[in-house]
């Protein structure tokens, strides 16, 4: 197998991604699911429907004792992995590994100890903060985990802007970290779509109505626009449902503001697409625990215009600020405000942030040029075989944890922007200067 994806389970943020890679690898490629996805995600509509390529560890395996059972209609997978053995083997013999969202090390620590190609592929350390970083234990986990193999072939793809200055804390990875992220479904439109369903003055937030994706900032901008505006030219809809929920409609009825919204409840991706592709204005209010936050992509493939708050994974790369969406300083609500009626008061502004927006996610930000450039880095790595040519692998055995005296590859620079471009590594408290600085 010439690339193995390894992740606790398999949703449909990254079915576009690997199926481009199961294309361009004509078939060597397979996606191996740890464990099953939660019943609030199912209900969500994240599970993706099957592919040939995906593969389900095997409850009770000898080797990795994680209760994991096979996702529902896993059974009809003729390929879905029924031993610890089949598993390991896949995993020790697969030419690359991408390894992220498991947090059950013991998976790739045979491969580890062999010293084969590995690139792991997760979202921030410190969503909480990086005051985190200087707990005793946990620098001492992050060692085991990370820090011990800056010199072996490990090599990291970040889901995030902030990712970088996590691991630069803790001195893993230097000079091995590369942009990268979330790529759901990239939708081609024709000339002038979907601008020209767009109704005007349309405001869209889409997420669960929990505490660290700030709910109450959208009804409080609401406040502030019918205030401010001459006359109530627009329209804001929230989608979503969660603990929070009562309470988001409380506070609407108490500003007065439940005749400029609607609460549809809950939708399902292909619903919340829909609304995207008639909105304008696209909020993003999660703060700094959303690691990466997906609907940018989608909001920006749908030609919305994008407003985010700085602090969240996906913006400082995604959004290039004043040209293709608008960034706010995370916790600043008068700014978040602000932005917002000046979107509304220049319609034109509006529609050529979202253009913009449409040609960064249909030109670079999509899972086919992703996968196209994490092959063709590998290929130049020399990790993957060019097409008509077969290699051999480091012999197993070689142990990357001991006296290491030859680093890594350095990773080539092929681009300087976009997916598998050299991630820098900016501190947090200069990320919204240095992303003003760059208009």
């Amino acid at each position: 197998m010439k690339l193995i994806f390894v992740s606790n389970y398999f949703n449909h943020h990254q079915l576009p991604f690997c199926d481009a890679l199961y294309e361009l690898l004509e078939g060597d490629f397979c996606f191996l699911q740890t464990q099953p996805m939660e019943e609030e995600r199912v209900k969500m509509g994240w599970q993706a429907e099957e592919r040939p390529y995906v593969r389900y560890a095997a409850k009770n395996s000898c080797a990795h004792k994680s209760g994991v059972e096979k996702t529902p209609g896993s059974e009809s997978n003729s390929n879905a992995v029924t031993d610890a053995e089949d598993f390991e083997k896949l995993l020790l013999t697969a030419d690359v590994v991408i390894f992220g969202g498991c947090d059950d090390e013991s998976y790739i620590q045979e491969r580890l100890t062999a010293g084969k190609p590995i690139f792991r592929y997760n979202e921030r350390l410190y969503k909480e903060g990086q005051w985190k970083a200087v707990s005793p234990r946990g620098l001492l986990q992050k060692y085991k985990d990370h820090t011990r193999y800056r010199k072996a072939l490990v090599y990291f793809l970040c889901a995030g802007a902030y990712v970088p200055c996590d691991y630069h804390l803790i001195h893993a990875y230097p000079g091995k970290m590369l942009r990268f992220g979330y790529f759901p479904e990239t939708r081609h439109y024709e000339a002038g779509q979907p601008f020209n369903h767009k109704e005007p003055g349309s405001i869209l937030w889409a997420a669960r109505m929990i505490d660290w994706k700030h709910p109450e900032l959208v009804v409080k901008t609401a406040a502030y626009l019918k205030e401010h505006l001459e006359e109530n030219t627009f329209h804001i809809t929230m989608i979503g449902g969660g603990e929070l929920e009562e309470e988001t409609h409380r506070l609407a009825e108490e500003l007065g503001v439940t005749d400029v919204i609607t609460f549809p409840g809950f939708q399902g991706p292909e619903g919340v697409r829909a609304a995207m592709e008639k909105s304008e204005i696209y909020l993003v209010t999660s703060d700094r625990k959303e690691g990466w936050g997906a609907v940018v992509n989608e909001a920006m493939n749908s030609g919305c215009a994008v407003v985010a708050d700085h602090m969240i994974g996906a913006a400082p790369w995604l959004i290039r600020q004043g040209e293709n969406g608008r960034m706010y300083r995370d916790g600043e609500e008068q700014e978040l405000f602000r932005t917002v009626e000046r979107l509304l008061r220049d319609p034109g502004e509006c529609r050529r942030l979202g253009e913009n927006a449409q040609q960064t996610i249909a030109g670079e930000w999509n899972a086919r040029t992703a996968a196209e450039r994490l092959i063709e880095l590998c290929r130049k790595m020399k990790f993957l075989p060019e097409m008509s040519e077969e290699r051999e692998m480091p012999d197993a055995g070689q142990d990357v944890m001991q006296d290491i005296t030859t680093p890594a590859p350095v990773i080539p620079q092929l681009w300087n922007d976009g997916p598998c471009s050299p991630a820098p590594v900016i501190p947090e408290r200069s990320m919204y200067r240095r992303i003003n600085s760059e208009q």
